[in-house]
């Protein structure tokens, strides 16, 4: 499908995920959230890695686009608002892996972009932060309760009441960004962690994702619950099959995800 402000490239079961409007630093209107939400719902079925990054040199997603927000009436904020909260949960909602490469800016909707990724990669290069505050606004797109969730509530409340920037490193001490890399490297480093996924069943990954986020909102004794059920679901898949039968046989697995 041809859209005009993202672009789907696919490299044997890796997808990379552009946001491309880099002369508005990839920002968020209305048609890009659109796209992302039709791309999103219609990933080929063979991709088992999804990387999402911005395209040209200087942002990841500089924020939601400001231009246009500004005319928003309260009613239309709620539409806006609403569509970037269904792409952040459809995005977060795939079955397969998802990696943020935060190649520069990373503001706003950038961070909350980065923070529906299963884990986040920085460019030596990137800022991040949600400075909406500053707009008069709060963060719309799931930004308050994402970023919460991975850095504590303290540290969130610092980085929302203050709209500070902060640096990659910054991010990567805060637990917000996994590693840092130089800005040459990011995208490889992604590729290379993807690839090492790809050596694993998918059908496990899949699993092990939904329990990690179904249970992360439940108490230790429920989480744990959906753990064990979901253990032994996999039990007479083929690929539980195929990986025990090729430990035991001292091979590389050939996983079907089935």
């Amino acid at each position: 499908m041809a859209y005009e402000n993202i672009r789907l490239e696919q490299e044997g079961a890796i997808a990379t995920l552009f946001i491309d409007r880099p002369k508005a630093l990839n920002a968020l209107n209305t048609k890009t959230l659109q796209e992302l939400e039709s791309a999103l719902k219609s990933l080929p079925a063979d991709v088992r890695v999804l990387i999402v990054t911005g395209g040209g040199e200087k942002a990841f997603v500089a924020g939601a686009d400001i231009a246009e927000m500004a005319a928003l009436t309260d009613a239309q904020a709620q539409e806006f608002g609403a569509l970037g909260h269904r792409v952040m949960a459809a995005l977060e909602a795939l079955p397969i892996p998802t990696i943020a490469a935060v190649n520069g800016f990373a503001l706003g909707g950038g961070s909350e972009l980065a923070l529906a990724c299963d884990f986040i990669y920085a460019s030596e290069k990137a800022k991040l932060g949600l400075p909406e505050v500053g707009l008069g606004v709060i963060p719309g797109f799931g930004g308050t309760q994402r970023l919460t969730r991975v850095v504590g509530r303290a540290r969130a409340k610092e980085l929302i009441f203050t709209g500070d920037r902060i640096d990659a490193a910054k991010a990567k001490e805060i637990g917000m960004v996994l590693e840092v890399l130089p800005a040459d490297g990011l995208l490889a480093h992604c590729r290379a962690v993807a690839e090492k996924i790809l050596k694993n069943s998918p059908l496990a990954i899949s699993k092990a994702k939904q329990v990690i986020e179904a249970g992360a909102d439940q108490d230790l004794r429920a989480a744990n619950d959906i753990e064990r059920q979901a253990f032994g679901d996999l039990f007479g898949s083929e690929d539980q099959r195929e990986g025990m039968k090729a430990f035991l046989e001292k091979r590389p697995a050939t996983f079907t995800g089935k």
